[in-house]
Protein backbone atom coordinates (compact mmCIF):
# COMPACT_ATOMS: atom_id res chain seq x y z
CA UNK A 1 0.00 0.00 0.00
CA UNK A 2 1.17 3.23 -1.25
CA UNK A 3 1.23 6.34 1.48
CA UNK A 4 0.65 9.81 0.54
CA UNK A 5 0.98 12.91 3.18
CA UNK A 6 -1.60 15.36 1.77
CA UNK A 7 -1.29 19.35 2.32
CA UNK A 8 -4.84 20.74 3.49
CA UNK A 9 -3.19 24.11 3.84
CA UNK A 10 -6.02 26.30 2.43
CA UNK A 11 -9.20 24.12 3.48
CA UNK A 12 -11.47 24.52 5.47
CA UNK A 13 -11.84 21.50 8.32
CA UNK A 14 -13.32 21.05 11.24
CA UNK A 15 -10.98 21.64 13.97
CA UNK A 16 -13.18 20.80 16.90
CA UNK A 17 -17.10 19.97 17.48
CA UNK A 18 -19.64 19.71 20.44
CA UNK A 19 -23.25 18.53 20.61
CA UNK A 20 -24.21 22.43 19.96
CA UNK A 21 -21.68 23.97 17.56
CA UNK A 22 -18.36 23.12 15.33
CA UNK A 23 -15.55 25.46 15.14
CA UNK A 24 -14.48 25.49 11.23
CA UNK A 25 -10.17 26.67 10.85
CA UNK A 26 -11.11 28.23 15.09
CA UNK A 27 -13.89 29.60 14.11
CA UNK A 28 -17.55 28.95 16.52
CA UNK A 29 -20.26 28.10 14.74
CA UNK A 30 -23.75 27.40 16.40
CA UNK A 31 -26.32 27.22 13.87
CA UNK A 32 -27.13 25.30 10.88
CA UNK A 33 -24.43 25.36 7.97
CA UNK A 34 -22.61 24.31 4.82
CA UNK A 35 -18.99 23.84 4.76
CA UNK A 36 -17.26 23.11 1.24
CA UNK A 37 -13.39 22.59 1.04
CA UNK A 38 -12.71 26.52 0.16
CA UNK A 39 -16.82 27.93 1.33
CA UNK A 40 -18.54 28.26 4.45
CA UNK A 41 -21.88 29.06 4.03
CA UNK A 42 -23.89 29.97 7.28
CA UNK A 43 -27.84 29.67 7.73
CA UNK A 44 -28.62 27.71 5.36
CA UNK A 45 -31.67 26.56 6.20
CA UNK A 46 -32.96 27.34 9.69
CA UNK A 47 -34.97 23.98 9.31
CA UNK A 48 -34.28 20.35 11.42
CA UNK A 49 -34.26 17.01 10.41
CA UNK A 50 -38.10 16.77 10.43
CA UNK A 51 -38.80 20.08 8.53
CA UNK A 52 -36.32 19.93 5.81
CA UNK A 53 -37.90 21.32 3.09
CA UNK A 54 -37.50 20.54 -1.07
CA UNK A 55 -36.00 23.66 -1.21
CA UNK A 56 -33.33 23.05 1.16
CA UNK A 57 -32.65 19.79 -0.57
CA UNK A 58 -32.57 22.01 -3.71
CA UNK A 59 -29.63 24.22 -2.07
CA UNK A 60 -27.36 20.84 -1.77
CA UNK A 61 -28.27 19.53 -5.11
CA UNK A 62 -26.86 23.08 -6.33
CA UNK A 63 -23.59 22.81 -5.04
CA UNK A 64 -22.05 20.14 -7.37
CA UNK A 65 -20.60 17.69 -5.07
CA UNK A 66 -19.31 14.46 -5.50
CA UNK A 67 -20.68 13.54 -1.85
CA UNK A 68 -22.79 15.62 0.42
CA UNK A 69 -22.80 14.22 4.37
CA UNK A 70 -25.93 15.68 6.36
CA UNK A 71 -25.02 15.89 9.65
CA UNK A 72 -28.47 15.50 12.03
CA UNK A 73 -27.86 16.61 15.29
CA UNK A 74 -26.74 14.73 18.12
CA UNK A 75 -28.45 11.25 16.84
CA UNK A 76 -28.64 10.54 13.47
CA UNK A 77 -32.40 10.60 12.23
CA UNK A 78 -33.60 10.85 8.46
CA UNK A 79 -35.58 12.95 6.34
CA UNK A 80 -38.24 12.10 4.76
CA UNK A 81 -37.67 9.56 1.81
CA UNK A 82 -38.80 12.08 -0.93
CA UNK A 83 -36.53 14.60 0.12
CA UNK A 84 -33.70 12.29 -0.36
CA UNK A 85 -34.71 10.75 -3.76
CA UNK A 86 -33.24 13.54 -6.16
CA UNK A 87 -29.66 12.85 -5.22
CA UNK A 88 -28.76 9.49 -7.11
CA UNK A 89 -30.10 10.48 -10.29
CA UNK A 90 -28.27 13.60 -10.24
CA UNK A 91 -24.83 11.43 -9.83
CA UNK A 92 -24.67 12.85 -6.08
CA UNK A 93 -23.30 10.47 -3.00
CA UNK A 94 -25.82 12.01 -0.01
CA UNK A 95 -24.68 10.05 3.65
CA UNK A 96 -26.96 10.61 6.71
CA UNK A 97 -25.01 10.44 10.01
CA UNK A 98 -25.12 12.44 13.41
CA UNK A 99 -23.00 15.80 13.05
CA UNK A 100 -20.03 14.30 14.63
CA UNK A 101 -19.52 11.61 12.27
CA UNK A 102 -19.94 13.93 9.86
CA UNK A 103 -17.29 15.91 10.63
CA UNK A 104 -14.88 13.63 10.59
CA UNK A 105 -15.86 12.27 8.04
CA UNK A 106 -15.94 15.50 6.23
CA UNK A 107 -12.15 15.99 6.97
CA UNK A 108 -11.11 12.86 5.81
CA UNK A 109 -12.77 13.16 2.46
CA UNK A 110 -11.40 17.13 1.93
CA UNK A 111 -8.10 15.82 2.72
CA UNK A 112 -7.89 13.41 -0.07
CA UNK A 113 -9.09 16.05 -2.58
CA UNK A 114 -13.04 14.84 -2.60
CA UNK A 115 -15.41 17.12 -3.64
CA UNK A 116 -17.44 16.97 -0.29
CA UNK A 117 -19.94 19.02 1.41
CA UNK A 118 -21.14 18.52 4.84
CA UNK A 119 -24.63 20.14 5.11
CA UNK A 120 -25.05 20.19 9.77
CA UNK A 121 -28.06 20.25 11.38
CA UNK A 122 -28.19 21.30 15.20
CA UNK A 123 -30.51 20.24 17.47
Amino acid sequence: MKLHTSNTDGLNLFSAYGDDFVTVNQEKHFANLILLPDTVIPSWTSATVATLTTADMERLLALKTEIILLGTGSRLRFPAGALLRPFAPAGIGLDVMDLKAACRTYNILAAEGRKVAAALLFD
